[in-house]
């Protein structure tokens, strides 16, 4: 279930060619606006396809297209906001809400409503309140409130009735969520009773509610619903923050009813087994297991039969149990060799159309429509169509030996032309950058192209994205290993993977710098206060700066952190205020910054709730007092993160900057490095 080396795909060579000549780099626009096209969704039968489209104004509308004829029919626009996301109710009718994606994250103070329309346009209306501003355009009267939401999960798709959420909100965070079964055509709604407050909702393969979830302080409850007297129980209960040998992740019902879960049991590395729904008990034996990473991935089913599960290893792919569907996935890869496929699938199982997002780690994602009668294939749209792939550079799943002897995976990505093997080649001694991932208990990378690594590559630098102890997706021992260690094993982690870059040839050692965003910002501030004379130079952007600041705030600027997760998860996590208060005042950037002497650039959200901006002002305060070289930017409205393509393009031209006199062919004395690096 490894990715290895890919070919160019029969269909996209004319995207992945080879050049005859080296084309100058394309713009950070090119890398960071947003996406042209972000896929469709089938119809139930599979006949028509629902897409957003951006127009003219740059707002996305959203469109319907008879694959039968490839005629297509807008359904919906708006002028003062875009189509958020999409549903099929049924075989003629959609619902939807709206986004803004021209406004940041932090000024986004509304919901985003709930619409609906029939696939040609007609009978267009308005469900619940958009906050803030209202489109209503004088038709119907609105019947819902504005914090209502859609669901992921569509229902069966054969009635005009849906499930929706009714979020309630306490101090401005979500604190339970109601279903509502709702008919789109009517408004009528009804709430589904549960005998305690639900933070969450699973339907079953009939689009009927089955699952729901709730919390009372640190334990977790998975509640099952009778099918027949539609009563509920307890089916299992365990930790919510920290390792539980007991947890189990509901993935979804297959279309018999059996329960499939995401479960640890005794092995190190999660799996997908069943559960037992009289008992909660999980299956001895797992159903898919992906050899070295923990399961991450969905069901693929249609009303009928479970196909097949989508998993996640060091790249996305699909493990199929329908004989069906393994002919047709090997008909679509020897069409498309160079890329991943990932196959979509409707509701009904007579279906002759099948949605394909193919990609690459250099292959930004393009979408086709494959006939299973006539097995041809029709672009459907690309997300970064004016992208020449043959520029990107190439990404490689690698792993190295912290020093006490834990193996940590990484990508690395390479700029396009140097070799990733330097058996018999000199040193590549590139720049690199080590861009450290958010979280941190989260998967951090995976095969794909994207953006910011691609970007700095075809600058020319090598990136490294360490996957330290503590990152999820390798196992309970890679988790566990890094309870309680920010600043220290899992900054440790970093540093090696550095040096290995160094050992293998790959990185120059007078021209790293080390990057990131949230714990990434955080780790970057921590490597050059331990390792200075690692890192020439660091940039951070919505970084953590303090851990003693993550659990009190202040009281104009607190955290979205919940208060559960700060009493139960992060004491054991992270460390705990008071028992490990030298061990939090030793690894606070905040406390360090006087040891931090190189280059830096910092980056802040004023309207961040995640990590509120006076982590950024209190350490960029702190760290000038003995460091003059330190750049400071500020995005009036932006959240955890930037929203806003101009900003996001304006944030990566300066870190472009930053590096170049640095790092790069600006700094003094390394003019032409880049070429010369490229030539070897």
């Amino acid at each position: 279930m490894r990715v290895v080396s890919l070919l160019c795909a029969s269909l996209l060579c004319a995207v992945v060619a080879v050049t005859a000549h080296a084309a100058p780099p394309a713009p950070a626009s090119a890398f960071f606006a947003n996406a042209s096209f972000t896929g469709g969704l089938l119809s139930p039968s599979g006949r028509y396809l629902a897409a957003k489209i951006t127009g003219k104004t740059g707002r996305d509308s959203l469109a319907v297209v008879d694959l039968n004829d490839n005629s297509a029919r807008m359904v919906a626009a708006f002028e003062d906001a875009d189509i958020g996301h999409v549903q099929w109710v049924n075989e003629d009718r959609l619902l939807f809400d709206s986004t803004d994606r021209q406004i940041a994250t932090g000024a986004a103070r509304f919901a985003p409503g709930l619409y609906t329309a029939k696939r040609d346009g007609s009978q267009f209306r308005q469900l619940a309140e958009r906050r803030g501003h209202f489109i209503r355009n004088g038709y119907d009267k609105v019947l819902l409130p504005w914090h209502t939401y859609m669901m992921e999960q569509p229902g069966k798709q054969d009635t005009d009735e849906v499930y929706v959420r009714n979020v309630s909100f306490s101090g401005g965070r979500p604190n339970a969520v109601a279903l509502l079964r709702l008919n789109v055509v009517n408004g009528r709604t009804a709430t589904v009773s549960l005998p305690v407050d639900a933070i969450d909702w699973m339907l079953d393969s009939d689009g009927e509610p089955r699952l729901a979830k709730s919390l009372d302080k640190d334990m977790l409850s998975i509640w099952l619903r009778d099918r027949d007297t539609g009563k509920w129980r307890v089916l299992a209960s365990f930790k919510a923050y920290v390792p539980d040998a007991r947890a189990f992740t509901p993935l979804g019902f297959g279309p018999d009813g059996t329960l499939y879960a995401n479960a640890s049991r005794l092995s190190d590395h999660a799996a997908v087994h069943t559960v037992d729904l009289a008992t909660g008990a999980i299956s001895a034996q797992p159903v898919v297991r992906v050899d070295g990473f923990d399961f991450t991935g969905d069901l693929v089913a249609n009303a009928t039969h479970l196909l097949g599960m989508r998993y996640l290893a060091d790249a996305e792919g699909t493990a199929w149990f329908d004989p069906a569907m393994k002919a047709i996935q090997a008909d679509i890869d020897a069409q498309l060799p160079g890329t991943i496929n990932l196959i979509g699938v409707p509701r009904r199982p007579e279906t002759p159309n099948l949605l394909v997002t193919a990609f690459s780690d250099m292959q930004p994602r393009v979408y086709f429509i494959y006939n299973t009668i006539t097995r041809k294939l029709s672009v459907a749209g690309s997300a970064h169509g004016n992208l020449d792939a043959n520029t990107m550079g190439r990404q490689y799943f690698i792993k190295y030996k912290a020093r006490d002897g834990l193996e940590i995976p990484a990508l690395l990505t390479l700029p396009s032309g140097v070799p990733a093997s330097r058996t018999g080649l000199p040193p590549a001694n590139l720049p690199l950058v080590v861009l450290v991932h958010g979280g941190p208990y989260v998967r951090g990378t995976r095969w794909e192209w994207n953006p910011e690594t691609q970007f700095l590559a075809s600058r020319g630098y090598a990136v490294l994205q360490p996957e330290f102890r503590g990152s999820t997706g390798y196992g309970r021992r890679h988790f566990k290993a890094g309870l309680k260690q920010w600043g220290l094993a899992m900054q440790d982690d970093i540093a090696d993977g550095t040096r290995w870059a160094i050992a293998q040839g790959y990185a120059d050692p007078q021209r790293i710098c080390i990057a990131g965003a949230s714990y990434g910002g955080y780790a970057t501030l921590m490597g050059l206060v331990r390792d200075p004379d690692l890192y020439q130079c660091g940039v951070n952007w919505v970084g953590v700066t303090d851990i003693n600041l993550m659990y009190t705030g202040h009281w104009r600027y607190a955290s979205d952190v919940p208060e559960e997760y700060k009493r139960y998860g992060m004491p054991d996590l992270i460390g705990d205020p008071v028992k490990d208060a030298e061990q939090l005042m030793a690894t606070s950037p905040l406390q360090q910054a006087a040891r931090i002497h190189q280059p830096l650039l910092l980056a802040y959200g004023t309207a961040d709730e995640r990590v509120p901006m006076i982590h950024g002002t209190k350490f960029r305060d702190a760290v000038r007092a003995v460091n003059k070289d330190v750049e400071w930017i500020e995005y009036e409205d932006e959240g955890h993160g930037w929203s806003l393509p101009q900003n996001r393009i304006d944030f990566w031209t300066r870190v472009e900057r930053f590096l170049d006199r640095n790092i790069g062919p600006g700094r003094p004395g390394n003019a032409g490095v880049h070429a010369a690096a490229k030539s070897e």
